[in-house]
């Protein structure tokens, strides 16, 4: 051969070999659970280069398990992995051709799966552009408990011994349910989460400066409650029982049945509690001067002595349905019922002084039956165009809540000086209650780029109440009943709300921040129907009410939230956090009713028509770092509120039947309200078996405005601090104990005292571990009172109350099927707008 044949077949073979070796070749399979067969999705193929050890290429799998990877031809290490299971990897596999790996078959890691186990355990945190989230950890002591219980272990939070929530000793925080409002929450009345068991809750959202996506109500923020919605291979759930001590008796059941085209999940439970309570009030009364005439108080003091048991029966069910359409869109429908009975006894013992001597004393004997239907309807539509996060959602729901209520209220003498006093009228109250609330909400996100995003949607709120309150009071001589024109009405009373908004976020290396806008129109309307006149009406109200009202506000709410990533050691994180937001807080329909409760003759709660929206501006300055094992929170902040809701205690000037001065309670917009204050959290695991758990929440508001001529404006400052602390002991018993202080605190009218309350709880994992016993008891000292000293120009109050007195749960959770967890990753996180601290 010559030597230029020679050259010119090495030269052809040369040019051969490398384009067979930029030829592209593909690597497939399927990757499934080795025992039971399913398809295991998003689980990771990696390739990587034998010589060196180098990633070339990877994937992740599909719905089906399947993945196809592309690479050149060479020798590899092919490594597939998936979330506790072992890893399968084919070591120095010489790929040349396309090739099929096959069915792939992953085996449970046990040890992985006690390793996630630890980690739920303890509860964590996550800093955000607009909010902290709180991934609930296992609480002992709330087990048995509520989602109100579960609340208050969460920093910044607080849950007085009414059940009212507030969110850094601001109560006016709006309440969601996995981002929307829901008839789980109430329609606003939060006592309706003291029927929910705490073991729903997957994670809390604590947003204090929301961005424009959010409802714009709650000048305090919002509290956004993330329910649990397992994504488990198969057919698997759980059984919880509860017994405790005063009476309560529960049993909640969880199923879920997962295949690869739909998430069948559901949730039942029956709650039986006695939820006993108890107050005391002395009310001291002035000399009032009237028109120049000095007015005698007929009694100098009353003291009531209350005692209510309190009977509830509650049913609830969830069930719905997440159907895949395909691999990038869904669609979820639910449906929600709660069934509830009450049955409250009432028995308020007053005496009355005059020169410290008991001149009366009636018992007044207060039964109270009550049936509650609730149900909502919820269709949730996701696509997502690509992997990038750009996605269309789409929320509809419906709600219903009818509630039918029957009073019974009777008073007699037990002692009186008069011969032969005159007998209390009885009372029969028939009220029901209609609520109907609509919800329409379409999001879309648009990524730009690799770091930037925007944002715009729309909101419709729609709601409507109508009050059918129906009052009877016995003729004394005929022993027959009559209606009381005065206090029988029916009150309609509609919230309607719309929004628009948009919003852009990116990020600039360590620095990120997110700017948005948000147009809300609201419209507050009803109407009082009433035997009365509207000038009859004003004349017993002491104050004049439009009988019709259409009030609409038309309001602009920036937002901004900024996100500075500070540092570059890779054993810590560390960032500051600033945010500004717009808010409104919306008076709800039992602070609009004019109609005075009937609960106490002489103490009454009652609306006020005139009642305007309050609004608020607020800012906060965050910042976080997290070690290893320790994670440290803090923040100040600070918020300008106007036309502030305040309650004011007054004497009418009427009195009852006997002569007794009627006091009445009444929200009213009291001007201004400045807010300053700090916290910081604290989150320690030194070791596998202890975890540590504490904050610290100080705050100062200032109130200026007067009412009725009288000046109501007030500087104060108050706290509250929480500790929880965990330990495992030996023979794998868990230990928790949580310690609550609310620091003492002053308006304008009332001081409130200090407030500690103590919880322990023992748990222990049996049956395998898929099963927990444990034993909680909440509030140990029994120590939750209120007490308080309220001081007017005509009166003083003193009060100490106890809304719910120590409990004792034991309880039991089995759970079947589910070791096999699975990941349906992004299919609910395209919401947020995740850069993270």
């Amino acid at each position: 051969m010559s030597i230029r044949a020679t050259y010119l077949l090495l030269l052809s073979f040369l040019c051969f070999a490398f384009s067979f070796a930029q030829k592209e070749i593909t690597v497939t399979g399927t990757v499934i659970d080795a025992t039971d067969k399913y398809h295991l999705e998003y689980a990771t193929v990696s390739i990587i280069k034998s010589s060196d050890k180098t990633l070339v290429s990877g994937e992740i799998t599909n719905s089906k398990g399947e993945f196809k990877v592309h690479i050149t031809p060479g020798v590899y290490d092919v490594k597939i992995e998936y979330l506790s299971y072992k890893t399968r990897t084919y070591q120095n596999k010489t790929i040349t051709t396309n090739i099929n790996l096959g069915t792939v078959g992953l085996e449970l890691n046990l040890e992985a799966l006690d390793a996630v186990e630890v980690i739920a355990e303890t509860t964590t945190v996550e800093v955000k552009l607009d909010k902290k989230i709180y991934n609930i950890g296992k609480d002992l002591t709330t087990a048995g408990g509520t989602v109100s219980d579960a609340l208050n272990n969460v920093p910044s939070v607080s849950v007085d011994i009414e059940g009212a929530i507030s969110l850094r000793g601001n109560s006016n925080v709006r309440i969601l349910i996995n981002g929307r409002p829901s008839a789980l929450a109430g329609f606003g009345d939060t006592n309706v989460l003291g029927q929910l068991p705490a073991e729903a809750i997957e994670r809390v959202e604590v947003i204090t400066s929301p961005s424009a996506r959010y409802d714009a109500e709650g000048t305090a923020g919002i509290l956004n409650i993330i329910l649990r919605k397992k994504e488990i291979l198969g057919f698997n759930g759980s059984i919880n029982l509860n017994l405790g001590n005063p009476d309560l008796a529960g049993v909640a059941t969880t199923v879920n049945y997962r295949t690869e085209k739909f998430n069948l999940f559901s949730n039942i439970g029956f709650r039986y509690r006695d939820a006993p309570r108890n107050s005391v009030s002395t009310i001291d009364y002035f000399d009032r001067i009237v028109d120049g005439d000095i007015i005698v108080p007929t009694y100098e003091r009353i003291r009531e002595n209350q005692v209510v048991t309190r009977i509830n029966k509650n049913y609830n069910g969830n069930i719905g349905m997440e159907y895949y359409l395909t691999d990038k869109s869904s669609i979820t429908g639910s449906v929600f019922y709660r069934y509830g009975e009450d049955a409250d006894l009432s028995l308020n013992n007053s005496e009355r002084f005059n020169y410290s001597s008991i001149v009366e004393r009636t018992l007044r004997i207060e039964r109270q039956n009550e049936q509650d239907n609730t149900y909502q309807f919820a269709l949730n539509y996701i696509t997502k165009f690509n992997d990038k996060g750009h996605e269309l959602t789409a929320d509809l729901q419906y709600e219903n809540s009818a509630e039918e209520q029957f009073t019974l209220i009777d008073e007699d003498y037990i002692v009186s000086e008069t011969i032969n006093p005159e007998p209390f009228q009885k009372e029969r109250i028939f009220q029901t209650e209609d609520q109907n609330e609509y919800l329409l909400q379409v999001d879309y996100i648009l990524p730009i780029g690799d770091d930037a995003r925007f944002e715009a949607g729309y909101r419709g709120n729609f709601q409507n109440e109508i009050t059918d309150y129906l009052l009877e009071q016995e003729n004394i001589a005929t022993n027959d009943f009559f209606v009381n024109d005065t206090i029988t009405n029916v009150f309609d009373y509609s919230e309607n709300v719309n929004a628009v908004y948009t919003q852009y976020g990116t990020k600039f290396g360590k620095f990120s921040f997110l700017l948005g806008l948000r147009l809300e129109h609201t419209q507050l309307k009803g109407q009082i129907e009433s035997r009365l006149t509207e000038v009859e009406l004003n004349e017993a109200f002491g104050f004049p009410i439009d009988t019709v009202f259409d009030k609409n506000y038309l309001g602009l709410f920036p937002t901004l939230n900024l996100i500075f990533e500070v540092g570059n050691d890779k054993d810590t994180e560390e960032s500051i956090t600033f945010g500004y937001n717009r808010r409104i807080n919306r008076p709800r329909g039992w602070f609009i009713n004019p109609f005075p409760t009937r609960s106490s003759r002489t103490n009454v709660f009652q609306g006020n028509p005139n009642l305007n929206p309050a609004f608020a501006s607020a800012f906060d300055l965050g910042y976080l770092k997290r070690w290893e094992k320790l994670t440290l929170t803090s923040s100040i902040y600070y918020q300008y509120e106007t036309d502030s809701f305040e309650r004011v205690q007054e004497n009418t000037g009427q009195q009852t039947t006997d002569g007794i001065d009627i006091v009445r309670t009444i929200p009213v917009n009291l001007s201004t309200n400045a807010r300053t204050g700090a916290e910081f959290g604290i989150l320690y695991n030194p070791k596998k078996w202890l975890r540590l758990n504490t904050s610290f929440n100080f705050f100062q508001f200032e109130t200026d405005g007067e009412f009725n001529g009288i000046d109501y404006s007030a500087k104060n400052t108050s706290w509250f601090a929480r500790f929880s602390g965990k330990v495992t002991l030996p023979g794998k018993i868990d230990w928790q104990t949580n310690a609550f202080y609310r620091g003492a605190q002053e308006d304008a009218q009332t001081k409130t005292e200090g407030l500690f309350s103590l919880d322990l709880a023992f748990s222990k994992e049996i049956l395998n571990d898929n099963a927990t016993i444990s034993m909680n008891v909440r509030d140990v000292f029994n120590s939750r009172i209120r007490r308080s000293f309220t001081t007017t120009e005509f009166f003083t109050r003193d009060r100490a109350s106890q809304w719910r007195q120590r409990q004792v749960t034991l309880s039991l959770i089995y759970r079947f099927n589910q070791q096999k967890k699975r990941q349906r990753e992004g299919r609910n996180s395209g919401g947020d707008f995740d850069f993270e601290g």
